[in-house]
């Protein structure tokens, strides 16, 4: 049995899951667990041989047999599950720090940001309404109910300039380490 599968899920109070009668179908085409919090909701497909069942304040994945997708799967399905409920409670949060001469960051509403990174155009990049952008100096903050998305939205601004390892200019996350090279030996 899957280690992480088999943990049960604490469902929080003032968060409702709506979990479809049978879950374990074959095709799984249809059917969506639904989790609704204080900080919005959101949907999860089901998968093809995982049920999903709610045990009083628990939420309960389970797998109809031992074949390989199936057991990668039960594991999978818990690990949504759980971010989805952490993610109507508390939410997720990634922060990215530019650094380099002459970069700026201005803020242009909620979802969208303007940034000079070193060319010769200012690049604007706009965000999903389900992700907020707030800038402080040189820093950005995406955050949001989903997990794929914040993460997803935050690989995206970093794609736009990534650290160089000569000067560490670039976009990175907060808790990343650029691995440093030295430069030119001279003579």
């Amino acid at each position: 049995m899957s280690r992480i599968g088999k943990l049960p899920i604490a469902i929080p109070a003032g968060v409702t899951i709506t979990v479809p009668v049978t879950t374990a179908k074959a095709d799984g085409e249809g059917q969506a667990i639904i989790v609704e919090g204080p900080k919005g909701k959101l949907e999860q497909f089901t998968m093809p041989a995982i049920d999903v069942k709610i045990d009083g304040d628990q939420v309960i994945v389970t797998r109809a047999n031992d074949e390989k997708m199936v057991k990668a799967k039960h594991g999978l399905m818990r690990s949504l599950l759980n971010n989805m409920i952490v993610g109507v409670t508390a939410g997720f949060e990634k922060k990215l720090e530019i650094n380099g001469v002459g970069f700026r960051l201005n803020s242009k509403g909620p979802q969208e940001i303007e940034m000079n990174l070193g060319f010769s155009h200012p690049v604007t990049y706009r965000a999903p309404s389900s992700v907020t952008l707030s800038v402080n100096k040189m820093e950005i903050t995406v955050s949001g109910i989903s997990k794929q998305q914040v993460g997803q939205v935050a690989a995206e601004i970093r794609a736009l300039k990534k650290p160089e390892p000569y000067k560490g200019k670039g976009i990175k996350y907060i808790d990343e380490q650029i691995r440093r090279k030295a430069g030119k030996a001279g003579k």
